[in-house]
């Protein structure tokens, strides 16, 4: 029987079949599946949450943001007429940005009073860059100098449902996560977590919605435990590591 079998395995179309089986039958396939499926359907998107931190400031609002990709995404829906956008335009070739750079070209030239202003202050600054922990921490580092005592530095994907979500190559598709990637960018906002100056937050809706700021009582930082953290631990201490709150408590604490 095994022999028949062996041979048939030999044929490729029933080798597809049975290789295929196998995978979607799979406990961690099918629950990485579910995961992937219930955080697209999580609710407001981060656009409503950048928003609505807009209108609780109730100021006219200086906004940057670093990583855009297609502007229609959040960039045009963004609710001030005093905006800034970054992008070197890899993932998006029209780039129809203000500052055609990296991020790291980007504050360099700030800092050296080449664009904008070397004393600009910005209310809310949004990293959506690259996905990966030391930019994402190099980002965060720069956003420091440039934002408002009472603003507000937001970031996406800090909450990977799996660790198909957290790999750090794009391009590793054939997953459950499929095409979407947060990246390593939550072991950043857990660095900065650590940080005892630092009161800080995650949404939890659309992939993690990371929220740090200097003066604003949002969290208190988390007591370091581990500088080398990995997925298994974030995964068993999601809601402390991350200070993982609902879009009504956060709203509680802003008000």
């Amino acid at each position: 029987m095994s022999t028949v079998k062996e041979k048939l395995l030999k044929i490729k179309p029933i080798r597809y079949y049975a290789k295929g089986r196998n995978y979607f039958n799979d406990p961690f396939y099918i629950n990485g599946k579910a995961k992937n499926d219930k955080e697209i359907r999580k609710t407001p998107s981060r656009t409503e949450i950048i928003n609505y931190l807009i209108s609780q400031l109730n100021r006219k609002i200086s906004y940057l943001e670093i990583g855009v990709r297609n502007p229609a995404h959040n960039f045009d829906k963004i609710n001030s007429s005093h905006k800034f956008s970054v992008d070197p335009g890899i993932e998006y070739k029209k780039n129809p940005v203000d500052f055609k750079l990296t991020s790291d070209d980007f504050f360099y030239k700030l800092q050296k009073n080449e664009i904008l202003s070397s004393n600009i202050k910005f209310d809310i600054i949004f990293i959506d860059g690259l996905h990966l922990a030391d930019q994402v921490d190099t980002d965060i580092i720069n956003s420091m100098n440039f934002i408002k005592d009472d603003g507000f530095i937001i970031l996406h994907d800090c909450n990977p449902p799996t660790e198909w979500h957290a790999r750090t190559e794009y391009e590793y598709v054939n997953t459950p996560a499929g095409a979407n990637w947060n990246g390593t960018t939550w072991k950043a906002f857990l660095k900065w977590r650590g940080t005892p100056s630092i009161q800080s937050c995650c949404i939890d809706s659309d992939w993690g919605v990371g929220i740090l700021s200097k003066k604003q009582m949002i969290g208190k930082n988390l007591e370091k435990k581990n500088l080398f953290y990995e997925f298994k631990e974030l995964e068993d201490n999601r809601t402390e590591y991350l200070n993982l709150i609902s879009f009504e408590e956060f709203k509680n604490l802003i008000t």
